[in-house]
């Protein structure tokens, strides 16, 4: 059974059992700060769990796109050594929301892997769980009583905590869960061992491949279990693991969820794969194919998750996801480079396998096939330049090494300064006759860990409930402030912000972070205080307000009123990115797809996709273009509620990446109509003026612009005025300020090459002089003098000192404009014989002026800031020719 039909033969089964199937979320999460990306099929019903919203549905079904690569679920380093984890899977499910509970759930989960899916059921094995006395928590009798008039009894397992309770983290719903095994082993090793004792155990071929979850508890901060007002049902199944197990297959990686992958690696590096079920002769089954086998999958798997989180509209970068991404597709260019050969870019090349292999059921890898190869084959070739220079950095240190074993530290320092992998550095190191003090990289890494988690560690508490029920709403569209009473309230304390307080409010007018734009900033008043409200967020459904303190009253009535002023230019510079939208598409092209954005009240910054950098004409034209918008003076067309379909039909932008309801709020300016759900102008006149400041590249294939409206803008030009003012001044005020400055730039070019010929002169005379004060120690003819000339010239005069023989060492030292610089001139022939190399005698004697350097075996210069050490600098290299 091929895997399209397999995931088409579930969404069909739970479609008959009157499931709504909705797409997959973006794997990359926009509206939840608890989570980076979607790790599991529930993560996108949160709010429904918690009570917080309204499902368009008691019973969903579909298959979520999942990344597990950070936190509590993190299965990235096993990825490639065994067979069945992976950082990006699918997670086929099906959920109930308050509707079914354990008799549906169980027995539907049996009728579809066994009548539907035909796994024979001596192959299954299900566990329940066994309660917990600590939690209160029964053992689960139901499920036990559900299962054995379903399968014998010795097929049932009981399970622990661990295994059998699951939690969402370490506060919200969770609940007992009862899974289900299959042995895909052979008849003769399951002859020998029984499958019941190989389960939860890590074998690679008795694996689970469905959890259900049975959504009955809530855990509270202070870890104590309260029962939630309704039973929820939450499954998932491992899409890969199934299609391993339906097409009679022992490793996921040979599945055709990933063999079109592996025979494109295959194709490019000339090396062969080794299927799970091949028996190979002992010559054959050798460490080297064993790295090759492991690459491979490493390889096939990390692209998959890379492309998918492109696609859905995350870049690589240094910080936050963006990191782990890159850190991810970094793991698979290592690994090529170090096991598979690859020198050279080539993992880009699969995203096309991907696209045609996945694009049906998941278009957006098949609409961005084009920028996700682009960023992929820059990331490829900017990490393959890291590790090149990482290898040149890690020579240096083998080179002053003085025992065998080169310190944790400095390994940590080319691993986290320079992203070179420790593996590598270890087997390196193996190779050359070095180790490597693991312990003390640990060490390192673990005080950046502890450093790290301390700054980002957050205490929340329970909510404090005042008024029950779901009777929170937004009013921000139609007003900034509004009579309003406290719903709940919940403190947060953290080593970033320390402690603030989250108010919900029973209506707001505050509009939350989301779409780019930032949260309103205000106030709480009441009759006896006035709260400040520093920002507001949206979580599972709530809209926040961030407080440092709380009201003494939070029974009482208070007026919310958002500061109308930030709100203000924040609205401005939303509007005028859509009309910037608009203008990109119309002057470079319809393939400018917006790719990120920032909204806040000091300027706006956009992220698009486009292949080239934007020419100075081609920015005026977005320029004019925006303000002809504002000057035709728009009126907001604003759209709420009306159906996605019809928006999209009626020519409404979607972005991808973001998740849309059945209903949307759609914006339009003239001929712009994109799905927001941000503030606005009423009419684009109130922009004023629209100002790019800069325009540059954020990736490959992606473009940044950044800029203002409206107050900066008055701004920004009133500075330019100002500068033009002093510049005139500074000119003793000229009737033509550009006239002058040409007047100025020629008089300084005939000035330059004035000093030039005097420097050359200079060199001559110093030359002269220089010659006598060479003396010859050990053959060598030495000197190391400090000159009173620029670095240039100093360079020029080691030339043409160095042309005078063969066997010259020389070190000059120059202080111009008190900056220290230290030139080496060693010719090539003393290079040769003697082992000399100019760029290891400025790195040591560049220690003296607080500075560094490099260069040729031949010439070297160093720069530095103390000049008070270059005579010492100059004593010392008299050892290098002793």
């Amino acid at each position: 059974m091929k895997s399209q039909d397999v995931r088409k033969q579930f969404l069909d089964f739970f479609a008959s059992k009157g499931h709504l199937i909705v797409p997959s979320a973006p794997i990359v999460l926009k509206d939840d700060p608890t989570l980076m990306f979607n790790n599991s099929g529930m993560a996108q019903f949160k709010e429904y769990f918690l009570g917080n919203g309204t499902p368009k549905s008691n019973r969903i079904a579909d298959t979520q796109k999942c990344l597990r690569v950070s936190g509590k679920h993190n299965d990235l380093e096993d990825v490639g050594f065994d067979t069945y984890h992976h950082t990006m899977f699918e997670m086929l499910g099906n959920w109930s929301f308050g509707d079914y509970f354990k008799k549906e759930a169980i027995n539907w989960a049996w009728e579809l892997l066994t009548e539907v899916y035909k796994i024979p059921k001596e192959n299954l094995y299900v566990s329940v769980f066994e309660g917990n006395k600590e939690e209160n928590v029964p053992f689960d009798q139901e499920a036990w009583d559900i299962w054995k008039g379903l399968i014998d009894e010795d097929r049932i397992i009981l399970g622990n905590k661990k295994d059998n309770f699951w939690e969402m983290g370490d506060q919200g719903p969770c609940g007992p869960c009862s899974e289900i095994h299959v042995d895909i082993r052979s008849a003769d090793e399951k002859a020998l061992v029984s499958g019941k004792s190989l389960v939860n155990n890590d074998h690679p071929q008795v694996v689970e491949i469905w959890n259900n979850v049975f959504m009955e508890f809530n855990r509270k901060a202070n870890g104590t279990l309260e029962k939630l007002p309704a039973k929820h049902v939450d499954t998932g199944m491992g899409f890969e693991r199934l299609c391993m197990a339906l097409q009679g297959k022992t490793s996921n990686y040979d599945t055709d969820v990933f063999t079109p992958l592996i025979e494109k690696v295959e194709q490019i590096t000339g090396l062969k794969y080794t299927p799970n079920d091949v028996t190979l002769s002992e010559v054959e089954e050798s460490e080297e194919q064993n790295k090759t086998n492991i690459a491979i999958r490493v390889v096939v798997d990390h692209v998959r998750a890379v492309a998918f989180a492109i696609a859905d509209g995350q870049l690589p970068s240094n910080t936050g996801a963006g990191y782990v991404i890159r850190r991810i597709l970094r793991r698979a260019i290592r690994y090529g480079f170090t096991f598979l050969n690859t020198k050279e870019p080539f993992i880009n090349q699969l995203v096309a396998v991907l696209a045609n292999q996945m694009g049906e059921f998941f278009p957006e890898i098949k609409s961005q096939q084009q920028l996700v190869t682009n960023v992929i084959r820059e990331e490829e070739a900017s990490f393959l330049r890291t590790l090149d220079q990482g290898l040149q950095l890690l020579d240096k240190v083998i080179e002053y090494e003085k025992g065998k074993t080169v310190a944790g530290s400095k390994a940590f320092e080319l691993y986290d300064t320079f992203g070179f992998p420790i593996d590598l550095t270890a087997l390196i190191l193996r190779e050359k006759g070095f180790e490597l003090d693991e312990v003390g990289f640990n060490a390192s890494m673990q005080e950046q860990k502890t450093r790290s988690r301390a700054a980002s560690e957050v205490s929340t508490e329970d909510w404090s409930v005042l008024i029950p029920g779901n009777v929170e709403t937004f009013v921000g569209y139609d007003q900034s402030e509004s009579d309003v009473k406290i719903t709940r309230i919940r403190k947060v304390d953290s080593k970033k912000d320390g402690v603030l307080y989250q108010i919900v409010l029973d209506n707001t007018p505050f509009y939350p972070e989301g779409g780019g734009q930032v949260g309103d900033k205000g106030t709480l008043i009441s009759a006896n205080e006035t709260i400040e409200i520093i920002d507001t967020k949206k979580e599972n459904n709530l809209i926040l307000h961030f407080t440092k303190q709380l009201p003494e009253n939070v029974n009482a009535g208070f007026v919310a009123k958002v500061n109308q002023d930030l709100r203000s230019l924040s609205s401005r510079n939303h509007s005028a990115t859509h009309l910037m939208h608009q203008a990109l598409r119309s002057i470079l092209g319809t393939h400018v797809e917006q790719k990120g954005s920032l909204v806040n009240p000091n300027y706006l910054r956009f992220d698009f996709s486009h292949f080239a950098k934007m020419t100075e004409t081609e920015l005026q034209q977005v320029e004019d273009f925006v303000n002809a918008r504002i000057q035709e003076q728009l009126p907001l067309i604003e759209r709420r509620n009306i159906p996605f379909a019809q928006a999209v039909q009626e020519g409404a932008m979607a972005l991808f990446g973001e998740k849309y309801g059945d209903e949307v709020r759609a914006i339009k300016f003239g001929e712009s109509m994109e799905l927001c759900g941000g503030i606005h102008v009423k009419n684009t006149a109130e922009i004023w003026h629209f100002k790019i400041v800069s325009e540059g590249a954020v990736a490959a294939g992606i473009r940044r612009i950044e800029s203002i409206t409206s107050a900066a803008v008055k701004a920004h030009f009133a500075s330019h005025e100002n500068t033009l003012n002093e510049v005139k001044a500074a000119l003793k005020n000229p009737q033509d300020i550009l006239k002058a400055v040409h007047s100025m730039q020629e008089e300084n070019a005939k000035l330059a090459k004035q000093i030039e010929s005097l420097v050359k002169d200079k060199v001559k005379n110093l030359k002269a002089s220089l010659i006598a004060e060479i003396q010859e120690i050990n053959g060598v003819q030495f000197l190391a003098k400090q000159v009173d000339l620029n670095p240039e010239g100093a360079k020029d005069l080691a030339y043409e000192l160095g042309n005078l023989g063969n066997n010259l060492f020389l070190v000059l030292a120059t202080a111009d404009e008190e900056k220290p610089m230290l030139t080496c001139y060693i010719s090539k022939e003393l290079v040769a014989e003697k082992n000399l190399n100019a760029g290891q005698v400025v790195r040591e004697l560049g220690k003296f002026i607080q500075g560094g350097g490099g260069g040729q075996p031949f010439f070297a210069t160093a720069g530095g800031k103390n000049v008070a050490g270059i005579q010492q600098a100059l004593d010392k290299a008299i050892e290098f020719v002793k």
